[in-house]
């Protein structure tokens, strides 16, 4: 029998109404279908008592998905697509994505579209696109102390206000730089149309195997977007008298004490897209950030010399 499984966003009445009934449908079909919500893949709020709360990657994965899952369906927007992908990426399995948030820039359809999409992948008439996610830990002394997959971005600042924060970092062999900024940015190519890309780093276009370094708000006209080789492993080293807080995807995190340090390294994990039609990045771009549109509207109802 073959398999399927379905995340949907609980807080939303439309995502829950529609995976039952995908649910019923796919069942009704012959489908073995496997239900859960997006909220399996949330990493947990840490707080000044308990500045941990850690699960392990593979613990996350919902009961019944496995390697031997067709596909997932996930209902909702681009949160529910990242909490998605934390839950799954072990199992290597590809997910069609349906938006039912607003921008939904990691989704592949609509609502709407959703009976046509539908049909196609069940003909097998779709591509994978992989994606690079990594994998962010926190050390103390030698010990794992959190860990998390990642296909946005990790963020480390100070808090409950922003102020100066000092880092010391280090990416592969490189020597260590010393950066003095409100917070630091580690994001993907899919990260970088996200909070890197409202910092000021650059778009990044998903093939190309690199990750990026951006600080938010430097202290110096020389602190600038970094972009390396996504072979180089980041470590770094908080620099602060005070603990900072770390957040992963726009997800919870966990408070990095001075003595701690953070690693960053591409995961053996990537996230898995189900593509109904090849992939066209700027065409993205332009319909989600209205990036290459002319500055001048061109007008169409007269003729031009």
């Amino acid at each position: 029998m073959p398999k399927v499984g379905i995340i949907y966003n609980d807080i939303k009445p439309i995502a829950c109404r529609m995976a039952e009934e995908l649910e019923d449908k796919l069942t009704a079909t012959g489908w073995e279908v496997c239900s859960t919500t997006g909220a399996g893949g949330i990493l947990g709020c840490s707080g000044p008592e308990g500045p941990i709360c850690h699960t392990p990657i593979e613990h996350l994965i919902p009961d019944g998905f496995d390697e031997t899952m067709d596909f997932a369906i996930v209902l909702g927007g681009d949160g529910t697509v990242l909490s998605a992908f934390r839950q799954i990426a072990p199992c290597h399995t590809p997910l069609l994505t349906v938006n039912t948030g607003h921008m939904g820039f990691l989704t592949e359809t609509y609502l709407n579209y959703l009976p046509q999409a539908l049909e196609l992948v069940l003909a097998g008439d779709y591509e994978v696109e992989e994606r690079v996610m990594l994998s962010v830990q926190v050390f103390r002394s030698d010990r794992l102390l959190w860990e998390a997959l990642c296909l946005n971005e990790m963020v480390m600042h100070r808090e409950p206000l922003t102020s100066m924060c000092h880092f010391e970092i280090e990416i592969g062999r490189h020597a260590p730089v010393d950066i003095a900024a409100d917070g630091i940015i580690v994001s993907t190519p899919t990260g970088s149309t996200a909070y890197s890309l409202s910092a000021g780093g650059p778009v990044i276009t998903p093939g190309v195997p690199v990750l990026q370094l951006v600080p938010i708000c430097p202290h110096s006209l020389a602190s600038r977007a970094l972009v390396f080789a996504d072979s180089e492993p980041v470590t770094i080293f908080p620099a602060n008298p005070n603990r900072l807080v770390m957040v992963v995807d726009g997800n919870a995190g966990c408070y990095i004490l001075p003595e701690d340090r953070v690693r960053m390294v591409r995961s053996q994990y990537s996230a898995r897209f189900i593509r109904l039609q090849q992939p066209e990045f700027f065409h993205l771009l332009r319909e989600k950030l209205g990036w290459g549109l002319p500055h001048i509207a061109k007008p169409t109802s007269v003729e031009l010399p």
